[in-house]
This record gives C-alpha cells, sequence and structure tokens, in this order.
C-alpha cells in the first residue's frame, strides 16, 4: 500500500492555518497543524514528515529563526507561506533552505501544485541519497569519504540541492574535492545522462579562455582554421564545471555574466546568438568577497554565482575522517598492487596529527606511496616519509570534539588488544553497552 505523504503546518495565523489545513485534507494528505515552534518540535519528535508548510516567523522560533530551527529539526522540504513575497525575502528563504515561496492570498489549486511539486522533490532527493550510496559502482570515480559533522553537512547540501537547477559555488582549500563534490551533485542530478563539461579557469591564458568557453567561427583570429564550439553549447542539456572562477579575467567575467543572466551568446567572430540549458556549478580556493571588495571580482557575478554555497572543509578540520580515508585509500591501492597492506597504530597517530596542506589529495599521495614503497605487510612509523616525523607537525592545537574522538577511539582500542578481541570482556570494562560498542567501533572504523 502506498504511503499517504504527511504534512506539517506550522502557523500562528488561526485563519490561514485552517484554509491550508482544509485544503490538504481534502486532498487526502496526512495532515498534523501546530501553531508554535515548541509544538512544531514535539510533533516533529513523535513522527517523521514529508513536507512543513510554515510562515518566516513563528512567535517563540527564537533568534535563528524559524526555517533555521526546522532545518536542523527535520529532513523535510520546507515551503512558506507569507504576506509579501519582495526578491529579497523569497532569495533568504530559498537560502535558508525553503524549496518554495507562496505569497497570501493565494489559491487552493495553486497551493497543491506546490504541495505535489515538494513531494515529487522529496522522493526524488531520497533516490538521490540511495544513489549516493552506490556511487562509486555506479560511476567509476571514488565517493566521499567522511562522517564527521562537517561533512555530513556538506551530504546535507547536496542532497538539497541536486535536483535543482539553482547555480552553485564550491569553496574550499586545493586538495579538499571541489571537483568530486561538483561530479556527485551532477550525477545525482536529473541532467545526469547529459554532459558535464569541465574547464579549468586558470589553467588557460586570458586570450584563450573566451575561445574555450563561448566558441569561434573559422577565421575569427589567427590560427582559428575551423569553427569551433565553445564549452557552454557543449554542455547544453547538462552541467558546466567552472573551476577556479576567481582566477577570470574582468573582460571575461562580464560575458559568464551574460551567460548566466540570458543563458545565450555568440561565438567569437560569430553573429549567431546561441541559447543553451546550463546548469552551471564553479568552484574557487579564493575568497571572492574578499575578491569582490578588492575590485579583482565583479560584485553582480559574485551574487549570479552565490545562490547555493557549499564550503567543502580543509582535512584539519575533519581529522576524524582520516581513518575512514586510510582504509579507503589503502582498499584503492591494494587493487592497484595487488598486495594488502596496513598501517600501525604509531603511523596512524602520525598521520591524525599532521596538519595536510595538501588536504585529502595529499594524504591519497601520502597512502599511494607507502602502499607502493612497503617490504612488509604493515606500514610502521619509521616507515612514513620524514617531514610527517617533524616535531612541528606532531602537536597541533586540536578542537576539543576532535580531540576527545581520538583520545577514545585510541583508549578502546587498547581496551580490545588487552581482551584479545572480545567485545564482551570489552564491555565490561568500557561500563557500555554491546550497541554502543559496536557503534564506537564503527564510527572510528575499529578493526580487530
Amino acid at each position: 500500500m502506498e504511503k499517504v505523504p504527511a504534512i506539517l503546518v506550522a502557523e500562528d495565523d488561526d485563519a490561514v492555518r485552517a484554509e491550508v489545513e482544509r485544503a490538504l485534507v481534502s486532498a487526502e494528505y496526512s495532515v498534523s497543524t501546530v501553531r508554535s515552534m515548541a509544538e512544531a518540535l514535539r510533533a516533529l519528535k513523535s513522527r517523521s514528515f514529508d513536507v512543513i508548510v510554515t510562515g518566516t516567523h513563528l512567535p517563540d522560533a527564537g533568534e535563528s529563526g524559524t526555517l533555521d530551527a526546522f532545518g536542523k529539526a527535520s529532513d523535510a522540504v520546507m515551503i512558506v507561506i507569507n504576506e509579501s513575497g519582495t526578491i529579497k525575502e523569497v532569495v533568504k528563504a530559498i537560502k535558508m533552505g525553503a524549496l518554495d515561496y507562496i505569497v497570501k492570498p493565494f489559491s487552493t489549486d495553486e497551493f497543491l501544485l506546490v504541495i505535489q511539486r515538494a513531494l515529487d522533490f522529496r522522493r526524488l532527493s531520497q533516490e538521490n541519497i540511495r544513489l549516493r550510496r552506490n556511487i562509486n559502482e555506479f560511476f567509476n570515480w571514488p565517493n566521499i569519504v567522511g562522517e564527521s559533522d562537517a561533512m555530513l553537512r556538506v551530504f546535507s547540501v547536496i542532497d538539497r540541492v541536486a535536483a535543482t537547477d539553482s547555480t552553485i559555488i564550491i569553496t574550499g582549500e586545493s586538495g579538499t574535492g571541489k571537483e568530486l563534490v561538483a561530479k556527485i551533485i551532477h550525477y545525482q542530478s536529473p541532467r545526469a545522462e547529459r554532459p558535464l563539461v569541465k574547464i579549468n579557469c586558470a589553467a588557460l591564458p586570458e586570450g584563450l579562455i573566451e575561445s574555450e568557453l563561448f566558441g569561434h567561427e573559422r577565421g575569427a583570429f589567427t590560427g582559428a582554421m575551423k569553427q569551433k564550439k565553445g564549452r557552454f553549447e557543449l554542455a547544453d542539456g547538462g552541467t558546466i564545471f567552472l573551476d577556479e572562477v576567481g582566477d577570470l579575467s574582468m573582460s571575461t567575467q562580464v560575458k559568464l555574466l551574460r551567460v548566466l543572466q540570458e543563458r545565450c551568446f555568440e561565438r567569437i567572430g560569430g553573429s549567431e546568438t546561441i541559447e543553451v540549458d546550463v546548469r552551471v556549478i564553479a568552484a574557487t580556493n579564493k575568497d571572492l568577497q574578499l575578491e569582490v571588495d578588492s575590485g579583482r571580482f565583479r560584485e553582480d557575478l559574485f551574487f549570479r554565482l552565490n545562490v547555493i554555497p557549499i564550503t567543502v572543509p580543509p582535512l584539519r578540520e575533519r581529522r576524524g575522517d582520516i581513518p575512514l580515508l586510510i582504509e579507503y585509500f589503502l582498499g584503492k591501492y591494494e587493487h592497484k598492487t595487488s598486495r594488502s597492506v596496513r598501517f600501525s597504530k604509531e603511523a596512524v597517530d602520525v598521520l591524525l596529527k599532521y596538519s595536510y596542506p595538501g588536504n585529502v589529495r595529499e594524504l591519497e599521495n601520502i597512502i599511494e606511496r607507502c602502499a607502493t614503497l612497503s617490504v612488509s605487510n604493515v606500514i610502521k612509523k619509521e616507515d612514513l616519509p620524514r617531514f610527517l616525523l617533524d616535531k612541528s607537525s606532531q602537536e597541533p592545537l586540536l578542537p576539543l570534539s576532535e580531540l576527545v574522538s581520538i583520545t577514545e577511539r585510541d583508549y578502546i582500542t587498547r581496551v580490545l588488544e588487552h581482551t584479545n578481541g572480545s567485545k564482551v570482556k570489552a564491555m565490561d570494562i568500557l561500563g557500555i553497552s554491546r550497541k554502543s560498542l559496536w557503534k564506537k567501533m564503527k564510527k572510528y572504523n575499529i578493526k580487530l
């Protein structure tokens, strides 16, 4: 039997709440209504909802606001109902996680159409979550590895925006995996069967970047021996990934802005206007707001790109993911080298303390080097690259939560070694249940 969609209506205006409830009940949805944030949070704890219909200012929502509170408490799709709907208010609501925005008064047909769209979005998002779990199998490139709070927030945003056509800007240091995030967004989107076209804006000289982006006609300049389609044209129907977009010249920024605004352009030397249907994902390791303030990046282009920002954290801010990444890369290079190796506890401790200026890419290089050169099946501390053993990299200042996690992982490992792997004895020593021990072993990737 098909599950009836569950909808929570959180509205302090009695008349509006009753009107919305009548419309939803007439459409045979399962409806719960509340008039305050406290009531809403109790409802969310008692059951799950597919859609939340709410105003932007419930009286007891606190300083963080209604949408922020719902976003933290539930993964339901949010629909906003409000008295007014200026562009600024709509953009703010969408940035806070709302899928749609309805201005009062509204018709029942219009409202139910928005609800159906939200339920379709919810269904697709849940399918995308299942897809991501097996994404390596389907697309032959590595999944994003991580269970830290920082990475779970990234996963959450990916799941919510992949099915949309919103422009996305991915920021983060070099080596954090910005391109990988762009790939996952594309392959979880309705455009997955269309092209994903990439261009590194920093790798091409100014004289060539416009030709690469927009194409050129034969004879447009010296050396243009034939017509060439640009990356935007090649990406029609799919996604274009503009890597290092912060390195574009001001003149190219102007032309890119037009494409984002109008979805059309002309090839260099041509007069034909070419229209394209392209989803734009950009990435940069620069602070674009700082670039705008210094006059090196156009403010209007920044606003066009900064619709959905995703920040990929550096590895030093998610050290709890390092053991997972070590296991992942060891498995990857075991397949390539046809030999199984592992790191000793002392070697892992050193890897946990390093600051990784090159982020995940640097960690992978270290794992590959050790796995390839090791003469033993156990990589010991002394087998690591010498720079990792420098005293300056052994005692970084860590957030308290990360230090607690590292200490907990090490102690649980010691207890299990002491009990020769007996989980029953380890449970008695640690004073925790079997379920808690299993969850912690899974969290810290402890295998004995």
